[in-house]
């Protein structure tokens, strides 16, 4: 949107053509900033409250930088780059020496969310450690964004105890991120144990039959237990985001309920 059609719009408002709430509806889909290699949605955060994330695969280190100060300049949510390099973290440290690279989730956290005190907590959890990069990219995506996040590592359907153990850290979860290859068998564990909704992340960790995830994905998908649902496989990310929606609206529900006006934080 130019100066122009802004105007336009704004003079349509003030003779009384279009109300604030149409006037609302019209901006919430504009604008983006054209870098010539990319179009960066500056309106996202508005619309869904966060802003857009960076994909890192395949895209230069001056590249995701560019977009990145793009990003922190026309945003003021956290700005996060998944799948992200060392030559790209160099290359945004450049634009911003605040930023943080955090290892093995392969995340660029630019610009973090602080969780509010007392919020509802998310639990992410594994089966084996191999699962633990996947684990780490749900689990720094979510606190980046804002959440209080609990983890529980290598409890997998081997030696269900492990997991028995962590019954109590569970039991005051919002919402669980269970992320297991192999048979992918922990999800619908978890989502019969407990009340809280479950976000299964299949992964790519196993043997041939496995097929790179699609063994644990129909697993996931076919879950038995109540109140399980599936990702993509090694789509931590995608888990979070979701998770966090999910809490956040939640967290209005009940402010509305109380009286109160938003989500605090």
């Amino acid at each position: 949107m130019d100066d122009v059609a802004l105007r336009a719009l704004l003079e349509q408002c003030a003779g009384g053509a279009l109300s604030i709430d149409e006037v609302i509806r019209e901006l919430r889909y504009l604008p983006y900033a054209d870098l010539g290699f990319a179009r960066v949605d500056h309106h996202r955060e508005l619309r869904l409250g966060l802003p857009e994330a960076v994909y890192g695969p395949g895209k230069t280190p001056e590249h995701v930088a560019a977009i990145v100060a793009a990003l922190l300049d026309a945003n003021t949510g956290p700005i996060l780059v998944t799948r992200a390099s060392a030559e790209q973290y160099q290359a945004v440290l450049a634009v911003t020496p605040e930023a943080e690279f955090l290892s093995p989730a392969a995340l660029i956290v630019a610009r973090r969310a602080v969780a509010a005190a007392g919020g509802p907590t998310l639990a992410v959890v594994s089966a084996g450690t191999a699962d633990l990069p996947v684990a780490e990219e749900a689990a720094c995506t979510a606190d980046a964004l804002g959440v209080l996040v609990e983890r529980l590592y290598d409890v997998g359907v081997a030696g269900l105890h492990r997991l028995l153990a962590g019954r109590a850290m569970l039991d005051r979860a919002a919402a669980v991120i269970v992320v297991a290859g192999m048979d992918g068998a922990l999800a619908s564990v978890v989502g019969g144990l407990l009340a809280a909704p479950v976000i299964a992340v299949p992964t790519s960790v196993g043997y041939g039959a496995g097929a790179g995830g699609i063994a644990p994905l129909l697993t996931m998908l076919n879950a038995c237990a109540p109140g399980v649902v599936a990702v993509n496989i090694d789509n931590g990310f995608g888990a979070a985001v979701f998770a966090t929606l999910m809490l956040r609206r939640g967290a209005v529900e009940r402010a509305a309920a109380s009286g109160l006006n938003g989500f605090p934080g």
